[in-house]
Protein backbone atom coordinates (compact mmCIF):
# COMPACT_ATOMS: atom_id res chain seq x y z
CA UNK A 1 0.00 0.00 0.00
CA UNK A 2 2.83 2.38 0.87
CA UNK A 3 4.60 1.53 -2.40
CA UNK A 4 1.38 2.18 -4.37
CA UNK A 5 0.86 5.53 -2.60
CA UNK A 6 4.40 6.58 -3.48
CA UNK A 7 3.83 5.58 -7.11
CA UNK A 8 0.67 7.71 -7.25
CA UNK A 9 2.50 10.65 -5.67
CA UNK A 10 5.36 10.30 -8.17
CA UNK A 11 2.90 10.27 -11.06
CA UNK A 12 1.12 13.37 -9.73
CA UNK A 13 4.44 15.17 -9.38
CA UNK A 14 5.42 14.15 -12.91
CA UNK A 15 2.06 15.40 -14.27
CA UNK A 16 2.50 18.73 -12.53
CA UNK A 17 6.04 19.00 -13.86
CA UNK A 18 4.83 18.32 -17.39
CA UNK A 19 1.85 20.67 -17.36
CA UNK A 20 1.21 22.84 -20.40
CA UNK A 21 0.64 25.94 -18.32
CA UNK A 22 1.20 27.13 -14.76
CA UNK A 23 -1.07 29.65 -13.03
CA UNK A 24 0.64 30.85 -9.87
CA UNK A 25 -1.49 32.62 -7.24
CA UNK A 26 0.41 34.54 -4.58
CA UNK A 27 -1.76 34.36 -1.45
CA UNK A 28 0.72 36.43 0.54
CA UNK A 29 0.33 39.29 -1.95
CA UNK A 30 -3.45 38.84 -1.75
CA UNK A 31 -3.29 39.31 2.00
CA UNK A 32 -1.12 42.39 1.64
CA UNK A 33 -3.62 43.85 -0.82
CA UNK A 34 -6.39 43.25 1.69
CA UNK A 35 -4.38 44.99 4.40
CA UNK A 36 -3.80 47.99 2.13
CA UNK A 37 -7.50 48.26 1.25
CA UNK A 38 -8.48 47.88 4.91
CA UNK A 39 -6.14 50.71 5.86
CA UNK A 40 -7.53 52.89 3.06
CA UNK A 41 -11.12 52.61 4.31
CA UNK A 42 -10.46 52.71 8.06
CA UNK A 43 -12.30 53.23 10.36
CA UNK A 44 -14.73 51.44 8.03
CA UNK A 45 -14.28 47.71 7.45
CA UNK A 46 -13.26 46.00 4.22
CA UNK A 47 -15.07 42.90 3.04
CA UNK A 48 -14.18 40.89 -0.06
CA UNK A 49 -16.02 40.13 -3.28
CA UNK A 50 -15.28 36.48 -4.03
CA UNK A 51 -17.93 35.73 -6.67
CA UNK A 52 -17.13 33.61 -9.73
CA UNK A 53 -14.83 31.34 -7.69
CA UNK A 54 -12.92 34.35 -6.34
CA UNK A 55 -12.59 35.85 -9.82
CA UNK A 56 -11.48 32.48 -11.11
CA UNK A 57 -8.59 32.03 -8.68
CA UNK A 58 -10.08 29.50 -6.27
CA UNK A 59 -12.76 30.43 -3.75
CA UNK A 60 -11.63 28.07 -1.03
CA UNK A 61 -7.96 29.08 -1.06
CA UNK A 62 -8.67 32.80 -1.47
CA UNK A 63 -11.35 32.95 1.23
CA UNK A 64 -9.24 31.06 3.75
CA UNK A 65 -6.29 33.40 3.13
CA UNK A 66 -8.49 36.48 3.51
CA UNK A 67 -10.11 35.13 6.66
CA UNK A 68 -6.66 34.57 8.15
CA UNK A 69 -5.96 38.23 7.41
CA UNK A 70 -9.08 39.33 9.28
CA UNK A 71 -11.77 39.51 6.59
CA UNK A 72 -15.18 38.48 7.91
CA UNK A 73 -17.56 39.67 5.17
CA UNK A 74 -17.67 37.84 1.84
CA UNK A 75 -19.83 38.65 -1.19
CA UNK A 76 -20.85 36.26 -3.96
CA UNK A 77 -23.34 36.64 -6.82
CA UNK A 78 -25.44 33.48 -6.54
CA UNK A 79 -26.83 31.38 -3.70
CA UNK A 80 -25.12 28.24 -5.05
CA UNK A 81 -21.73 29.97 -4.62
CA UNK A 82 -22.58 30.86 -1.02
CA UNK A 83 -23.72 27.34 -0.17
CA UNK A 84 -20.45 25.96 -1.51
CA UNK A 85 -18.40 28.42 0.56
CA UNK A 86 -20.39 28.21 3.81
CA UNK A 87 -18.83 24.98 5.19
CA UNK A 88 -15.34 26.17 4.25
CA UNK A 89 -15.45 29.29 6.41
CA UNK A 90 -15.75 29.63 10.21
CA UNK A 91 -19.03 30.69 11.78
CA UNK A 92 -17.69 34.17 12.50
CA UNK A 93 -18.04 35.05 8.80
CA UNK A 94 -20.97 36.50 6.90
CA UNK A 95 -21.66 35.49 3.30
CA UNK A 96 -23.85 37.81 1.22
CA UNK A 97 -25.60 36.98 -2.07
CA UNK A 98 -25.48 40.08 -4.27
CA UNK A 99 -28.13 38.95 -6.75
CA UNK A 100 -30.61 38.18 -4.02
CA UNK A 101 -32.78 35.08 -4.25
CA UNK A 102 -34.85 33.41 -6.92
CA UNK A 103 -38.40 32.46 -5.79
CA UNK A 104 -38.39 29.27 -3.73
CA UNK A 105 -34.81 29.59 -2.49
CA UNK A 106 -35.63 31.55 0.67
CA UNK A 107 -35.80 28.66 3.16
CA UNK A 108 -32.64 27.06 1.76
CA UNK A 109 -30.82 30.37 2.18
CA UNK A 110 -32.11 30.90 5.71
CA UNK A 111 -31.27 27.35 6.81
CA UNK A 112 -27.71 27.75 5.47
CA UNK A 113 -27.16 30.95 7.44
CA UNK A 114 -26.58 33.00 4.30
CA UNK A 115 -27.60 36.65 3.93
CA UNK A 116 -29.39 37.82 0.78
CA UNK A 117 -28.94 41.26 -0.74
CA UNK A 118 -32.56 42.13 -1.56
CA UNK A 119 -32.93 44.08 -4.80
CA UNK A 120 -36.67 44.64 -5.06
CA UNK A 121 -39.87 44.96 -3.10
CA UNK A 122 -40.84 41.46 -4.25
CA UNK A 123 -37.60 39.93 -2.93
CA UNK A 124 -38.10 41.73 0.39
CA UNK A 125 -41.67 40.46 0.77
CA UNK A 126 -40.66 36.89 -0.05
CA UNK A 127 -37.82 37.02 2.52
CA UNK A 128 -40.18 38.51 5.13
CA UNK A 129 -42.72 35.74 4.48
CA UNK A 130 -39.96 33.13 4.88
CA UNK A 131 -39.07 34.61 8.26
CA UNK A 132 -42.71 34.46 9.36
CA UNK A 133 -43.00 30.86 8.16
CA UNK A 134 -39.82 29.84 10.00
CA UNK A 135 -40.76 31.81 13.10
CA UNK A 136 -37.55 33.78 13.31
CA UNK A 137 -35.97 37.09 12.32
CA UNK A 138 -33.90 36.78 9.15
CA UNK A 139 -30.95 39.10 8.38
CA UNK A 140 -30.81 40.90 5.04
CA UNK A 141 -29.18 43.73 3.13
CA UNK A 142 -31.21 46.18 1.03
CA UNK A 143 -29.66 47.30 -2.23
CA UNK A 144 -30.87 50.49 -3.93
CA UNK A 145 -30.41 51.61 -7.51
CA UNK A 146 -28.72 55.03 -7.37
CA UNK A 147 -28.19 55.44 -11.09
CA UNK A 148 -26.67 52.29 -12.57
CA UNK A 149 -30.02 50.75 -13.61
CA UNK A 150 -28.72 47.25 -13.03
CA UNK A 151 -29.67 45.92 -9.59
CA UNK A 152 -31.36 47.44 -6.58
CA UNK A 153 -34.70 48.77 -5.40
CA UNK A 154 -35.76 51.41 -7.95
CA UNK A 155 -36.72 54.91 -6.71
CA UNK A 156 -40.43 54.30 -7.29
CA UNK A 157 -40.44 51.33 -4.85
CA UNK A 158 -38.62 53.05 -1.99
CA UNK A 159 -41.65 54.50 -0.19
CA UNK A 160 -43.52 51.19 -0.31
CA UNK A 161 -40.46 49.36 1.00
CA UNK A 162 -40.06 51.86 3.86
CA UNK A 163 -43.72 51.34 4.79
CA UNK A 164 -43.35 47.53 4.70
CA UNK A 165 -40.23 47.72 6.80
CA UNK A 166 -41.93 49.70 9.58
CA UNK A 167 -44.41 46.94 10.20
CA UNK A 168 -42.02 44.04 9.63
CA UNK A 169 -40.84 41.95 12.57
CA UNK A 170 -39.32 39.10 10.55
CA UNK A 171 -36.43 40.89 8.78
CA UNK A 172 -33.38 42.58 10.31
CA UNK A 173 -31.71 44.98 7.88
CA UNK A 174 -27.97 44.88 8.54
CA UNK A 175 -27.16 47.72 6.15
CA UNK A 176 -28.22 49.34 2.91
CA UNK A 177 -26.01 49.44 -0.15
CA UNK A 178 -25.66 50.54 -3.76
CA UNK A 179 -23.10 49.98 -6.47
CA UNK A 180 -20.94 52.63 -8.13
CA UNK A 181 -20.97 52.44 -11.92
CA UNK A 182 -17.97 54.67 -12.69
CA UNK A 183 -15.80 54.52 -9.58
CA UNK A 184 -12.72 53.63 -11.64
CA UNK A 185 -12.99 57.06 -13.32
CA UNK A 186 -12.13 59.62 -10.64
CA UNK A 187 -13.47 62.62 -12.56
CA UNK A 188 -16.69 61.01 -13.77
CA UNK A 189 -19.67 63.09 -12.65
CA UNK A 190 -21.75 59.97 -12.17
CA UNK A 191 -19.88 59.28 -8.92
CA UNK A 192 -21.08 62.50 -7.28
CA UNK A 193 -24.58 61.94 -8.64
CA UNK A 194 -24.76 58.46 -7.13
CA UNK A 195 -23.39 59.73 -3.82
CA UNK A 196 -26.12 62.38 -3.68
CA UNK A 197 -28.79 59.77 -4.42
CA UNK A 198 -27.35 57.43 -1.79
CA UNK A 199 -27.64 60.20 0.79
CA UNK A 200 -31.30 60.60 -0.14
CA UNK A 201 -31.84 56.88 0.39
CA UNK A 202 -30.08 57.04 3.74
CA UNK A 203 -32.41 59.88 4.82
CA UNK A 204 -35.43 57.73 3.90
CA UNK A 205 -34.09 54.79 5.94
CA UNK A 206 -32.63 56.59 8.97
CA UNK A 207 -30.40 54.77 11.43
CA UNK A 208 -29.38 52.02 8.98
CA UNK A 209 -25.70 51.52 8.17
CA UNK A 210 -24.37 52.02 4.63
CA UNK A 211 -22.07 50.01 2.33
CA UNK A 212 -21.10 51.84 -0.85
CA UNK A 213 -17.49 51.56 -2.06
CA UNK A 214 -16.29 48.93 -4.51
CA UNK A 215 -12.60 48.73 -5.53
CA UNK A 216 -12.61 52.10 -7.27
CA UNK A 217 -14.80 53.63 -4.57
CA UNK A 218 -12.16 52.85 -1.95
CA UNK A 219 -9.96 55.47 -3.61
CA UNK A 220 -12.68 58.11 -4.11
CA UNK A 221 -12.46 59.22 -0.48
CA UNK A 222 -14.21 58.83 2.86
CA UNK A 223 -17.60 60.05 1.59
CA UNK A 224 -17.92 56.87 -0.48
CA UNK A 225 -16.87 54.28 2.09
CA UNK A 226 -19.83 53.83 4.43
CA UNK A 227 -19.18 51.28 7.19
CA UNK A 228 -18.29 48.38 4.88
CA UNK A 229 -16.39 48.52 1.58
CA UNK A 230 -16.66 45.72 -0.97
CA UNK A 231 -13.41 45.54 -2.98
CA UNK A 232 -13.10 42.94 -5.72
CA UNK A 233 -10.66 43.42 -8.60
CA UNK A 234 -8.21 45.41 -6.44
CA UNK A 235 -7.81 42.43 -4.11
CA UNK A 236 -6.63 40.35 -7.04
CA UNK A 237 -4.09 42.89 -8.27
CA UNK A 238 -6.23 44.69 -10.85
CA UNK A 239 -5.97 48.47 -11.16
CA UNK A 240 -8.84 50.10 -9.23
CA UNK A 241 -8.51 53.48 -10.98
CA UNK A 242 -8.11 54.03 -14.72
CA UNK A 243 -5.23 56.20 -15.87
CA UNK A 244 -3.35 56.06 -12.57
CA UNK A 245 -0.50 53.94 -11.25
CA UNK A 246 -1.83 50.71 -9.81
CA UNK A 247 -1.32 50.71 -6.01
CA UNK A 248 -2.07 47.01 -5.71
CA UNK A 249 0.36 44.10 -5.92
CA UNK A 250 -0.11 41.55 -8.72
CA UNK A 251 -1.08 38.17 -7.33
CA UNK A 252 -1.26 36.15 -10.55
CA UNK A 253 1.46 34.87 -12.84
CA UNK A 254 0.79 32.74 -15.92
CA UNK A 255 3.47 30.79 -17.77
CA UNK A 256 2.66 28.60 -20.77
CA UNK A 257 4.75 25.82 -22.31
CA UNK A 258 6.10 25.70 -25.84
CA UNK A 259 4.82 22.78 -27.91
CA UNK A 260 6.90 23.24 -31.05
CA UNK A 261 9.33 25.61 -32.73
CA UNK A 262 10.12 26.02 -36.42
CA UNK A 263 11.71 28.34 -38.96
CA UNK A 264 9.60 29.32 -41.96
CA UNK A 265 10.50 31.26 -45.12
CA UNK A 266 9.03 34.55 -46.32
CA UNK A 267 5.54 34.19 -47.75
CA UNK A 268 4.43 31.51 -45.27
CA UNK A 269 0.86 31.66 -44.03
CA UNK A 270 0.35 31.21 -40.29
CA UNK A 271 -2.76 29.96 -38.49
CA UNK A 272 -6.42 29.56 -39.40
CA UNK A 273 -7.49 31.26 -42.59
CA UNK A 274 -3.88 32.04 -43.43
CA UNK A 275 -4.65 35.46 -41.99
CA UNK A 276 -0.98 36.23 -41.29
CA UNK A 277 1.78 35.94 -43.89
CA UNK A 278 5.46 36.25 -43.06
CA UNK A 279 7.32 39.03 -44.88
CA UNK A 280 10.75 37.50 -44.19
CA UNK A 281 12.19 34.32 -42.74
CA UNK A 282 10.74 33.93 -39.25
CA UNK A 283 11.23 31.64 -36.29
CA UNK A 284 7.92 30.58 -34.72
CA UNK A 285 6.92 28.92 -31.48
CA UNK A 286 3.51 27.40 -30.79
CA UNK A 287 2.44 27.55 -27.14
CA UNK A 288 -0.08 25.36 -25.33
CA UNK A 289 -2.96 27.74 -24.54
CA UNK A 290 -5.71 29.42 -26.48
CA UNK A 291 -9.16 30.92 -26.15
CA UNK A 292 -10.42 27.83 -24.28
CA UNK A 293 -7.88 28.77 -21.61
CA UNK A 294 -9.02 32.39 -21.30
CA UNK A 295 -6.73 34.04 -23.85
CA UNK A 296 -9.24 35.77 -26.14
CA UNK A 297 -9.28 35.34 -29.89
CA UNK A 298 -9.12 39.13 -30.11
CA UNK A 299 -5.42 38.88 -29.15
CA UNK A 300 -4.77 37.60 -32.69
CA UNK A 301 -2.00 39.67 -34.32
CA UNK A 302 -2.22 42.13 -31.38
CA UNK A 303 -1.10 40.48 -28.15
CA UNK A 304 2.24 39.08 -27.08
CA UNK A 305 4.05 36.87 -24.61
CA UNK A 306 7.50 37.40 -23.09
CA UNK A 307 10.66 35.42 -22.54
CA UNK A 308 13.60 36.89 -20.63
CA UNK A 309 12.08 40.35 -20.99
CA UNK A 310 11.83 40.05 -24.78
CA UNK A 311 8.40 40.68 -26.31
CA UNK A 312 7.25 37.87 -28.61
CA UNK A 313 4.29 39.02 -30.74
CA UNK A 314 1.30 36.76 -31.45
CA UNK A 315 1.09 36.04 -35.17
CA UNK A 316 -2.02 34.67 -36.84
CA UNK A 317 -5.25 33.77 -35.12
CA UNK A 318 -5.49 32.53 -31.55
CA UNK A 319 -6.75 28.94 -31.67
CA UNK A 320 -8.79 27.06 -29.08
CA UNK A 321 -5.77 25.30 -27.57
CA UNK A 322 -2.72 27.03 -29.02
CA UNK A 323 -1.16 30.33 -30.04
CA UNK A 324 1.73 30.97 -32.43
CA UNK A 325 4.28 33.64 -31.56
CA UNK A 326 7.20 35.21 -33.39
CA UNK A 327 10.43 34.29 -31.56
CA UNK A 328 12.82 35.76 -34.12
CA UNK A 329 13.94 38.28 -31.49
CA UNK A 330 15.51 35.51 -29.42
CA UNK A 331 18.81 33.76 -30.21
CA UNK A 332 18.19 30.61 -32.22
CA UNK A 333 17.66 27.57 -30.00
CA UNK A 334 16.58 29.61 -26.95
CA UNK A 335 13.15 27.98 -26.85
CA UNK A 336 12.39 24.29 -27.25
CA UNK A 337 9.74 21.77 -26.27
CA UNK A 338 8.64 22.52 -22.69
CA UNK A 339 10.16 26.00 -22.42
CA UNK A 340 7.87 28.37 -20.51
CA UNK A 341 6.90 31.82 -21.80
CA UNK A 342 5.34 34.54 -19.65
CA UNK A 343 1.75 35.53 -20.42
CA UNK A 344 1.14 37.38 -17.14
CA UNK A 345 3.99 38.45 -14.92
CA UNK A 346 6.63 41.13 -14.41
CA UNK A 347 6.63 42.12 -18.08
CA UNK A 348 2.88 42.03 -18.76
CA UNK A 349 0.03 42.96 -16.41
CA UNK A 350 -3.64 42.03 -16.49
CA UNK A 351 -4.33 45.51 -17.86
CA UNK A 352 -1.75 45.04 -20.64
CA UNK A 353 -3.39 41.83 -21.83
CA UNK A 354 -6.87 43.31 -21.48
CA UNK A 355 -5.93 46.37 -23.52
CA UNK A 356 -4.45 44.23 -26.29
CA UNK A 357 -7.62 42.11 -26.31
CA UNK A 358 -9.92 45.13 -26.30
CA UNK A 359 -11.54 44.17 -23.00
CA UNK A 360 -11.13 44.71 -19.24
CA UNK A 361 -8.95 43.03 -16.64
CA UNK A 362 -11.99 41.41 -14.99
CA UNK A 363 -12.73 39.39 -18.11
CA UNK A 364 -9.13 38.21 -18.49
CA UNK A 365 -8.84 37.22 -14.83
CA UNK A 366 -12.16 35.38 -14.53
CA UNK A 367 -11.59 33.61 -17.84
CA UNK A 368 -8.28 31.94 -16.98
CA UNK A 369 -9.02 28.29 -17.63
CA UNK A 370 -8.88 25.20 -15.46
CA UNK A 371 -6.38 23.35 -17.65
CA UNK A 372 -3.49 25.27 -16.12
CA UNK A 373 -1.64 23.67 -13.21
CA UNK A 374 -2.58 25.96 -10.32
CA UNK A 375 0.13 26.71 -7.78
CA UNK A 376 -0.63 28.57 -4.54
CA UNK A 377 2.11 30.17 -2.59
Amino acid sequence: MVHHALQVQDRQTEARAGASGYLTIDLAALRRNYRKLSAAVAPATAGAVVKANAYGLGGEQVCKALHAQGCRDFFVAHLAEAIKLRPLLPNDTQIFVLNGLQPGAEVTCADAGIIPVLNSLEQFRRWSSAGQKLGRVLPAVLQFDTGMSRLGVPPEERSALAADLKGCASVEVLFIMSHLASADEVDNRQNAGQLLEMRKVAAEFPGVKISFANSGGVFLGDDYHGVLARPGIALYGGAPTAGRANPMEPIVRLDVAVIQTRTVPAGTRVGYGGAYMTSAEMRLATIAAGYADGLPRSLSDRGAVFYGGVRLPIVGRVSMDSITVDVTGLPEGTLSLGSLVEVLGPNQTLEDVAEAAGTISYEILTGLGHRYERQYR
